[in-house]
């Protein structure tokens, strides 16, 4: 991949949109650990503890890119992505009330590295996935999508929340990036190369599969819902 060319700018893009996704308690628990502090201090703490999470954040994610070129580590990577990609869909996401709000502005730093970094792993299988193998372009997008996280991530909520189908959406570009992960995994790519139909195909089925049976799992739990209402 030529670096900026449309491809690499789409994979930004899908970088970014797959991180803000995921991010979203993320954001609540950066929130939530500088609420004690006073409005100066919480600025200085969500800059401080945002720039400490982008760096654990990129680290993270290079080191996953790099560990799944280890064979049979690209098709675990894509069975864990779409499991994520499942989970979007059927979770019941609730603010963590349980972070302890930091009493002091480098406590509460360390609160928001801490958990964030505890937090984000769905991320990082996510943006390793979408990144293609390109460390450039997991810094790139992780220094665009963490800072819009912090300072956008009500906004997003709502939106979400507002057009359910944005979740759905999501999911099916995490499970497109997850079947294409498998796809390449060097010990069986070589039948996916020898049939692109077959690639495609399987491509589709994954992701009809995600949505079709997150789906089915959501109506299953609006139903037990009213039940116990």
């Amino acid at each position: 991949m030529e670096i900026f060319s449309l491809q690499f700018f789409i994979a930004l893009a899908n970088i970014v949109f797959v991180d803000l996704l995921l991010a979203g308690d993320n954001a609540i628990v950066i929130g939530m650990a500088a609420r004690n502090l006073d409005p100066q201090q919480q600025k200085k703490a969500i800059i401080l503890g945002t720039g400490g999470a982008v760096l654990i954040r990129i680290v993270a994610t290079i080191i996953v890119v790099k560990l799944l070129q280890i064979p049979w580590l690209l098709l675990i990577g894509g069975l864990l992505l779409l499991w994520i990609a499942f989970k979007l869909l059927v979770d019941h996401k609730e603010d963590d009330e349980h972070v302890k709000a930091g009493s002091s502005l480098m406590a509460a730093v360390w609160t928001i590295i801490l958990a964030d970094a505890a937090m984000g792993l769905d991320n990082v299988i996510a943006v390793a996935g979408a990144a293609q193998g390109h460390t450039l372009l997991v810094t790139i997008g992780l220094l665009i999508s963490v800072p819009i996280v912090v300072w956008g991530s009500t906004i997003f909520i709502k939106v979400i929340e507002r057009y359910p189908w944005i979740i759905y959406a999501g999911s099916a570009v995490l499970a497109f990036n997850a079947a294409k992960m498998i796809t390449e995994e060097a010990k069986i790519h070589h039948y996916f190369v020898e049939s692109p139909v077959l690639k495609w195909t399987f491509i589709v089925v994954i992701v009809a599969l995600v949505i079709g049976g997150g789906k089915l799992v959501k109506g299953l739990q609006h139903k037990r819902q009213e039940q116990n209402a």
